[in-house]
């Protein structure tokens, strides 16, 4: 409330009101009432000190941006709409500028331009004799940019975004489903990650428990013949595993790594059934090399035999021997070919993360 007396003493003191409006002065005859003019918010008739020319009007203003920073040297060009009247000045260090004598009821334009900013033009103008046409609102904008990002990512990058993605799968939100990629585009994967998908698999808690499950069924049958008791439980533990530990490192990482394959099953989920079951079925025979073409799947052969060649170091004597390896080679097969049907047909539904994505 302190400043609008002020304001006030400001408006008479300068003559803010237009002349025509204050002595109820009519239009120009002649002037189209319907043309178009500048509206209130970018005009303002200042009465100079000095009088004019009754004859003539003049406009003037200050070239500023949207923030109210003056914007010296803009080039402004006065044009009028129904002649080959035109004027070119530039703004001064104040972005100050005025065009005089002009003729009143003449529709005139005024054009700026800048170095970095989008063009300015006035609505038509039509001055009254004797008027001194204040333009307040030439506010120069900075010009809209459109960029354009291209966010580009190596093959690691994304081979590891796929492998965190598959650390997370879980069947029913519980059990590990690691070694599955649901990517029909999935990158091959690097050595490095082929050795932490490995090891995430094998350090996983429910590993843990499988084995100490498995070991409490083993311990029931009394296989392999360590007796019985809690010594014979750990002992099973122990050997269950190691075989996992062996099998998860050898057909899941250092094969894969030396024969440049893939360890992982590869969703179909599109085909006929006979398709897929005839996809699943192989997976145990048949790979991704990291190459992208279907391969003998000697990492998963391979990994099975010597992980049961390996048990021959820790078994019972008389469980050892030829028929260890292959018995176990036998029955680990059978469960990858019966697993890759749950795999197709069954677990993805019960995947949560894997059932979210398209």
């Amino acid at each position: 409330m302190r400043s609008y007396p002020h304001l006030l003493s400001f408006i008479l003191l300068t003559g803010i009101v237009s002349p025509a409006l204050a002595t109820g002065q009519q239009p120009v005859p002649g002037q189209d009432p319907g043309s178009p003019a500048i509206s209130p918010a970018q005009q303002q008739d200042v009465r100079p000190d000095s009088p004019l020319d009754p004859s003539t009007a003049n406009i003037s203003g200050t070239v500023t941006d949207v923030n109210g920073d003056v914007v010296p040297g803009a080039a402004i060009v006065l044009e009028a709409e129904n002649s080959s009247d035109r004027q070119n000045i530039v703004a001064g260090a104040s972005g100050a500028f005025q065009f005089d004598s002009l003729k009143p009821g003449t529709p005139y334009h005024v054009a700026v331009t800048a170095p970095g900013f989008e063009d300015w033009k006035s609505p038509a103008v039509i001055l009254q004799p004797g008027q001194y046409l204040l333009l307040q609102d030439v506010k120069l904008k900075l010009p809209v940019m459109v960029a354009s990002v291209v966010v580009s990512a190596t093959t690691e990058q994304i081979a590891t975004e796929q492998v965190t993605i598959e650390e997370h799968q879980r069947v029913l939100g519980i059990f590990p489903n690691f070694y599955v990629s649901y990517d029909p585009e999935a990158v091959p994967l690097t050595t490095k990650l082929k050795f932490r998908l490995a090891y995430k698999a094998d350090t996983d808690a429910v590993t843990f428990l499988g084995v100490a499950f498995m070991a409490t069924m083993y311990q029931a049958g009394d296989i392999p013949d360590y007796g019985q008791g809690w010594d014979a439980y750990g002992k099973r533990v122990a050997a269950g595993y190691a075989d996992t530990t062996s099998d998860i490192f050898l057909g899941g990482a250092v094969l894969p790594w030396l024969l440049h394959q893939d360890p992982r099953y590869f969703y179909q989920g599109t085909g006929t059934k006979k398709s897929r079951a005839r996809h699943a079925i192989f997976s145990p025979f048949v790979c991704k090399g990291d190459n992208g073409k279907p391969q003998p799947n000697f990492s998963s052969i391979g990994g099975d035999l010597a992980s049961g060649a390996l048990s021959n170091l820790y078994y019972p004597e008389s469980n050892r021997g030829a028929g260890l390896v292959f018995q176990g080679f036998l029955v680990t097969t059978g469960v990858r070919m019966v697993n890759g049907l749950i795999q197709e047909f069954v677990l993805r539904e019960l995947t949560p993360s894997a059932r979210k994505r398209n």
